[in-house]
């Protein structure tokens, strides 16, 4: 019998969360919502990320889910305790998850707008860990470029250079990757700074501890990738989602289209 696992994001961020955890485990079936009609989340206000999450959450209710991914960073920033009190089933957040990874004194965080000013990362690292150095860098058009059909290469150049500056110019030890979309052009950023800095992809953090609460069959085999336990929601235009399944995760799939208002 499968787990049912939900994973939610704005738009392909949640690639990430999806790739980790089909990549270790074959036994879920998950339903991943992608609220693209109001992408991008990391510009909006906490109060509007706390309604959205109470409409993510009501689409979900009725899937018998046995646990949740909350594959955005500024909803988990937001709404985390929304999601927990309304679905009241298990709930595997990127920023606790992650900040239990941390090695070194000197941290950078890559994230939204919303991310940085709501000091979740700042806190939950913080008590983890004592004597922290945590410099945040807001990264406000990071997602919009990503989600292009077409990379504009030069701009994504451009923005990480510019993003990274202040961090480097700090001397970080490690650097989290705020934002589920942020992994997405890993190798760009990984040029941009010393070999000796570390990145954490907080995806990997989290479908760790989901791992560590739902155990592994171990008659499981890992011989391929597959997506076909997988279904796909969107809140808009599914045939422009349908190309980006097709780019990033290489496989064609049904993309169905719902309204979380209504929940139809």
């Amino acid at each position: 019998m499968k787990l049912k696992v939900g994973i939610f994001d704005s738009g392909i961020g949640g690639f990430t969360i999806l790739n980790a955890l089909i990549k270790t485990r074959k036994d879920v079936e998950v339903f991943y919502l992608a609220d693209t009609k109001r992408i991008p989340f990391g510009n909006k206000k906490s109060e509007e990320i706390r309604c959205i999450a109470e409409e993510i959450c009501i689409f979900f209710k009725d899937k018998n889910l046995d646990a949740i991914l909350i594959a955005c960073n500024t909803t988990n920033a937001c709404a985390l305790d929304v999601v927990e009190k309304a679905l009241r089933i298990p709930c595997f957040d990127l920023i606790n998850s992650v900040s239990e990874e941390v090695k070194k004194q000197t941290i950078g965080v890559l994230a939204t707008p919303t991310t940085v000013r709501s000091s979740f990362y700042r806190n939950a690292m913080n008590s983890k860990k004592e004597n922290l150095e945590i410099y945040q860098q807001e990264c406000p058009e990071f997602v919009s470029e990503i989600e292009k059909e077409k990379l504009n290469f030069g701009k994504l150049n451009y923005l990480s250079e510019l993003y990274l500056r202040p961090l480097i110019n700090k001397n970080i030890q490690e650097l989290i990757l705020g934002c589920s979309h942020y992994p997405l052009i890993y190798d760009f950023l990984r040029e941009k700074i010393d070999s000796n800095i570390n990145i954490i992809d907080p995806s990997e953090a989290l479908v760790k501890k989901f791992n560590e609460s739902f155990v592994i069959p171990k008659t499981d085999c890992y011989e391929s990738v597959s997506y076909e336990n997988v279904k796909f929601f969107v809140t808009s235009d599914k045939i422009e989602f349908s190309k980006k399944v097709k780019t990033w995760l290489e496989i064609n799939k049904e993309i169905r289209l719902v309204n979380l208002r209504s929940n139809v």
